[in-house]
Formats: structure tokens, C-alpha cells, sequence
């Protein structure tokens, strides 16, 4: 069964979802606009987070699975899904969710085999940064990491009595 958008569509196969485009795309190229309309503070399975404490229902982009080599990134600053490589006709989309989920609702096993494989999608405050500076980060998920840096960096001389 397919959804049909005008350049995306929906693909189901035994209950599960994935989002196939029906163009090809080039690196670097805006795919399409985040649906923004309904807003909320709390994150679910068809939200991306856009703010600290803000996510968005996505509508037909919550079929986007994880990957940890994704062909699209999720900008939340513009509001935008943009390539981050070319991407031919018929090919699932897929980016990497801790780019804007500082903390999952709904955290689970990734399965993708690859070499850079996290392992657990529960959010970027579970990564260390050697893996997350290897990806888009939105600025909110870099703002987060700047927060916890800094925390650490106050409990440690809390320890040392200064």
C-alpha cells in the first residue's frame, strides 16, 4: 500500500513504514518543508524535537526510519529535509534521529549493521561525542551538548571544593 504526496510516498510491508521518494535528488538539495502546525513540549513516535522544549507532529515524515548513514538531514532551523547525498528515484529515506532528539520517548534497537552502527536510538544525551561529531547536528542537540559539557565541568569542581 502506498500514500501518495507529490514527491514522497509512504511504503508499508508487514506493518512497517518507510518513506520512498519518487524523484531523484542531488547532494545539498531541499527535499521538502517540516510540517510545523502542531506544536507540543513533549516528544511521541511522530514528533521530531525543533527546540529544546519543542516537537513537531511531521505528518507523512514521521515514516522517516533511523539510520545511522542516512541520505537526508532534518533541518530544524529552517524547517527543511535537504539531501546530505544524491539519492536516486524509489530509494527509502532515512536520517538520524539523535540529530534532533536530544531524548527519545520510544528508544529501541537499530539493526542497520553498519560499521558506525550506535547500536540504541534513544537520543543524542546517550552518545558520546566522538560519534554525534560525525553527524548534523540541529543546533538545539548542540546546545544540549554545551549544556551537559558545562555541567560536568561545574560538578567536577564542586568535587574538588572549589
Amino acid at each position: 500500500m502506498v500514500s501518495v504526496m507529490e514527491r514522497l510516498a509512504i511504503r508499508t510491508e508487514n506493518k512497517f513504514r518507510s518513506l520512498i521518494t519518487k524523484q531523484a535528488y542531488k547532494k545539498g538539495e531541499v527535499m521538502c518543508i517540516i510540517p510545523s502546525e502542531n506544536i507540543m513540549d513533549k516528544p511521541n513516535r511522530f514528533t521530531v524535537q525543533i527546540a529544546k522544549d519543542k516537537h513537531t507532529h511531521v505528518g507523512k515524515l514521521a515514516a522517516l526510519n533511523h539510520s545511522c548513514n542516512p541520505n537526508v538531514i532534518l533541518d530544524t532551523e529552517h524547517m527543511v529535509m535537504i539531501a546530505c547525498r544524491d539519492i536516486e528515484k524509489g530509494e527509502e529515506l532515512s536520517f538520524f534521529y539523535p540529530a534532533t532528539e536530544w531524548e527519545m520517548q520510544a528508544p529501541f534497537i537499530c539493526l542497520c549493521g553498519s560499521a558506525n552502527c550506535i547500536h540504541v536510538v534513544a537520543g543524542a544525551r546517550f552518545l558520546p561525542l566522538s560519534t554525534l561529531e560525525n553527524h548534523y547536528l540541529s543546533k538545539h542537540i548542540r546546545e544540549e551538548m554545551i549544556e551537559l559539557l558545562n555541567g560536568t565541568k561545574s560538578h567536577l569542581e564542586k568535587l574538588q571544593g572549589n
